[in-house]
């Protein structure tokens, strides 16, 4: 299973082309794909026009949506979080820790368009789908 960022599904909405987007249009339907709540949320926030919100919402919501909190994840989160400044690196937004440590935690490969990953690759082992 894949877990596709809000930065990639935004991008997918907004009609931008990028390998990303094209790795996203090409596996719907053909990748078990999975987003989460936190995901959920940020993507469908942004939208202004109630038919566009209505579209995007039925598409994400026909993919497994997942709950990404919790106890567990919100100390796995602070923990890396905590171990990433120790190495110099600030995440610029903490949503991004919880949804990198949830994917770490349950094993799964992140599918994103956001720097603020870069270092969970590099320290935390997070596996990304390289397009």
């Amino acid at each position: 299973m894949i877990v596709v960022d809000s930065s990639v599904w935004i991008d997918y909405f907004n009609g931008a082309e990028t390998s990303q987007t094209d790795w996203l249009d090409f596996s719907l339907g053909n990748v078990p794909i999975i987003t989460g709540d936190l995901i959920l949320t940020e993507v469908l926030q942004g939208f202004r026009d109630d038919k566009d919100f209505a579209i995007a919402r039925d598409l994400l919501l026909s993919v497994q949506c997942e709950p990404m909190g919790g106890q567990a994840i919100a100390l796995e989160s602070t923990m890396n979080y905590r171990f990433l400044r120790k190495q110099g690196v600030t995440v610029r937004k903490t949503i991004d820790v919880i949804i990198g440590t949830f994917c770490i935690h349950h094993q799964l490969a992140l599918l994103h368009a956001d720097r603020d990953f870069d270092p969970m690759v590099k320290f935390l082992g997070l596996k990304i789908i390289d397009t």
